[in-house]
C-alpha cells in the first residue's frame, strides 16, 4: 500500500508540514505501508492552460513524477495552509494540471477510481472562522477531487496558527493534543487506504457522495 502526501506550506518550519509529519507517523502504524512526501514548493510546474489537455505538449519531469505517484497511490493526503481564504496558488495549479489524467478524454468523468483522500488545513484564524467561512472557501478542493473520482475521507483544520496577532511562525509543536490527534487520524486513514488497496472499495458511507458525482457525470455525457 502506498500513500502520497502533498505539502503546500512554504515556510520552514511549517505548521502544515509538522502536522503532516505526525499524520504520516500514524500511517506508518499500518502494516506494509509506504509513504512518499512531496513539498509542492520543490516542484516546478508550468501554469495550467488548455494546451496541457491536448496530449502533445511536452511535460515537465516534476509533473511526470506527480502523475506517477498519483497512479501508484492507494491514498492521497494534502496538507496546506489557508491563505486569504483559499489554498496557495501552486497547489491549485497542480490540481488544475491533474485534470489531464484525473479526467477522461471528454474531461467530464473522473478516473481516480475512488482513491481515498484526506485534507489537512492550517490557518491563522480560529476554528470558529473555519466553521463560519473558511470551510466553504476551501470546499472547492474537496469538490474537484471528487470530480476526478476520488473519495473524501476526512478534513482537519488547525486554527490560530500564529504566535501572536499578525505574526507568523511555528506553533503546533507546542500542541501535543493536536499532534496526537493527527497520528490517530493518520492511522485511521491508513486502515481505510489498506481496505481500498486490498479490495478497490471503501465503506459505502465514505464513497456515497463520490458515487453521486459519478452518476451526475454520466448524465452529462
Amino acid at each position: 500500500m502506498h500513500i502520497l502526501v502533498l505539502i503546500a506550506g512554504t515556510n520552514d518550519p511549517s505548521n502544515s508540514a509538522l502536522l503532516a509529519q505526525h499524520f504520516t507517523a500514524g500511517l506508518r502504524k499500518v502494516p506494509d505501508v509506504s509513504v512518499t512526501t512531496i513539498r509542492m514548493k520543490d516542484l516546478s510546474l508550468e501554469q495550467f492552460s488548455l494546451k496541457h489537455y491536448d496530449g502533445t505538449t511536452p511535460e515537465e519531469s516534476d509533473f511526470r513524477r506527480l502523475r506517477e505517484e498519483m497512479h501508484n497511490a492507494h491514498g492521497l493526503v494534502i496538507a496546506s495552509p489557508v491563505w486569504n481564504f483559499s489554498v496557495p496558488a501552486h497547489l491549485k495549479n497542480a490540481i488544475d494540471r491533474m485534470g489531464s489524467f484525473g479526467l477522461d478524454a471528454t474531461r467530464s468523468r473522473g478516473t481516480l477510481k475512488g482513491l481515498p483522500f484526506y485534507l489537512l488545513f492550517t490557518g491563522g484564524a480560529p476554528v470558529a472562522a473555519w466553521k463560519g467561512m473558511l470551510a466553504r472557501t476551501t470546499s472547492h478542493i474537496v469538490h474537484v477531487l471528487q470530480y476526478f473520482g476520488a473519495t473524501h475521507c476526512g478534513t482537519h483544520f488547525e486554527g490560530s496558527c500564529t504566535p501572536a496577532r499578525g505574526v507568523f511562525g511555528l506553533v503546533v509543536d507546542k500542541r501535543p493534543a493536536s499532534l496526537t490527534h493527527m497520528e490517530e487520524e493518520g492511522a485511521c486513514f491508513g486502515r481505510l487506504a489498506a481496505t481500498y488497496a486490498a479490495t478497490g472499495k471503501l465503506p459505502a458511507k465514505k464513497s456515497l457522495l463520490t458515487k453521486c458525482v459519478a452518476i451526475l457525470q454520466k448524465l452529462q455525457r
